[in-house]
């Protein structure tokens, strides 16, 4: 069973919130949306800053009514902020599974709040997926398929027949199976297609004032469990309440990894001397769950 929560947020200048609620029956067979392989036309400009943002533009020119497979990240928040400037009739899908931490579904709804748009939250059980569970290197892969069916599912009953989603000209598509299974169902990436990098997007980000410029990356959890090792719901909420207690403690942008008999802390560089500091501190906020911790002393580092 799925379960979807549609939430309509008008301009800014009249805010409010319509919710309605109802339960969809999972099928995956869906298929490929009709249109989904168009392609964007490039077009030239002075600068390059200038040729990106035109590009994105006509994108959504050539492309006016769309679905996103939002994430709450600096990536499809930017997205869904150009489309809704652009006039665009968007509709920013969150499908919300064990693998997510609930911050990020706060995110997601305060930046479609800020921009005026409209999301709706889509409920999934990955767990109850064997292939999720068993956590092969083709674990994202099965779990990119399973929630952009879902979403495939929802917006083509909602009207919509192109999907996009927020991968970025730096993404690379050898290290990242969901993007192979993204670009199997035909779903389109027009900051990819625009040329925007990472590094590009937090400064538009931040021109246009999203909270959610300079927001750390934040894979899913799944990814703090070592591959081959079995994903549980216990084990995704340890590694959740443990990094909900050092964000907590001021830490940013870092991982905590369950390793055999141990939790792993992963910090970026300017953080390590602030950790050795508090140490007995972490220890004693993480015990309940992980009563050994470990300092990796190679720092993290940030996209």
């Amino acid at each position: 069973m799925s379960q979807v929560c549609d939430i309509l947020f008008p301009a800014p200048s009249a805010r409010g919130i319509l919710y309605g609620q109802s339960e969809n029956e999972h099928n995956f067979s869906s298929g490929t949306f009709a249109d989904a392989r168009r392609i964007s036309t490039i077009v030239s400009c002075e600068t390059d800053d200038e040729r990106e943002n035109m590009k994105l533009t006509q994108f959504f020119r050539e492309h006016p009514k769309a679905a996103l497979a939002y994430s709450g990240g600096v990536d499809s928040s930017y997205l869904f902020y150009e489309a809704v400037k652009s006039g665009a009739d968007i509709c920013a899908y969150y499908c919300k599974t064990e693998l997510q931490p609930e911050f990020e579904l706060r995110d997601a709804v305060r930046l479609s709040n800020d921009i005026g748009g409209r999301l709706k939250i889509l409920h999934l059980s990955v767990l109850e997926f064997s292939d999720i569970c068993e956590n092969s290197p083709l674990r994202c892969y099965y779990c990119k398929q399973y929630i952009f069916g879902l979403i495939m599912k929802q917006a083509l009953a909602d009207g919509y027949d192109l999907l996009l989603d927020g991968n970025n000209a730096s993404d690379s598509i050898t290290d990242r199976p969901g993007m192979k299974a993204s670009g199997e169902m035909g779903v389109l990436s027009p900051l990819r297609e625009s040329g925007l990098t990472k590094k590009d997007i937090r400064a538009l980000s931040r021109d246009a004032g999203l909270f959610t410029w300079n927001k750390p990356a934040y894979s899913c959890l799944a990814t703090r469990i070592p591959t081959g090792k079995t994903i549980s719901g216990e084990l995704l909420e340890k590694i959740e309440r443990g990094e909900q207690a050092l964000f907590a403690l001021g830490f940013s942008d870092f991982r905590l990894r369950a390793k055999d008999g141990y939790a792993l802390l992963q910090l970026p560089e300017s953080q390590l001397e602030t950790a050795a500091n508090l140490w007995d501190t972490i220890e004693n906020k993480l015990a309940a769950d992980f009563p050994s911790v470990r300092l990796d002393r190679n720092p993290r580092a940030s996209d």
